[in-house]
């Protein structure tokens, strides 16, 4: 079987060591390689692992199967647009289980309206992961607080609002916090 491993991987700007870590249970970098070359045999069940790892499905690890990819025409540098030096794609990204989004519906701080803001949900405990990231927070009544997550204390979160000369606000026990993970935007 030929497979697309050391593409996708590349493509996800990704070392055989970020991968090898990543894997389910963790493996070695020389087995990824092995894998990537073929001088190891991938197995359904290897396919599955390093796809997970990747962020992608195990179909966009297959020459030939119904993968979803982008060509890379273009690498945009200091010294404006050159060809890649070998060919190249871009994997777009899969949707993952806990996920949510935010649309922005107008202009604020960073982002301008017609963005989505892929999330990433997690359990007030793992907030840590979040600190200096914007986040997402539900309030009562169907409310939320969008801003960036500026300290964590205990079970208070205080979080900074994305306007201008906002005050920051403090939010105790929320039932989970969602942290932007990606920007998509139209031009």
């Amino acid at each position: 079987m030929i497979t697309r491993i050391r593409e996708v991987r590349r493509a996800r700007g990704m070392t055989l060591d970020d991968v090898a870590r990543r894997c389910d249970p963790p493996t070695t970098p020389q087995t990824i390689g092995r894998l990537e070359t073929g001088t190891r045999t991938v197995s359904v069940g290897w396919l599955n692992r390093i796809a997970r790892a990747l962020g992608v499905e195990a179909q966009d690890l297959v020459q030939g199967g119904e993968a979803a990819e982008l060509n890379v025409a273009a690498v945009l540098g200091p010294c404006g647009a050159v060809a890649p030096k070998r060919a190249a794609i871009v994997v777009p990204p899969r949707i993952d289980e806990g996920q949510v989004a935010i649309i922005v519906g107008a202009s604020i701080g960073d982002y301008r309206s017609g963005d989505e803001i892929w999330c990433e949900t997690l359990q007030p405990q793992d907030s840590a992961r979040a600190l200096n990231r914007d986040v997402l927070i539900p309030r009562p009544a169907g409310r939320f607080l969008f801003g960036r997550l500026i300290n964590r204390d205990e079970e208070k979160l205080q979080i900074l609002p994305l306007e201008a000369g906002g005050r920051q606000q403090v939010i105790s026990n929320p039932p989970w916090i969602a942290v932007a993970t990606k920007l998509v935007r139209g031009l």
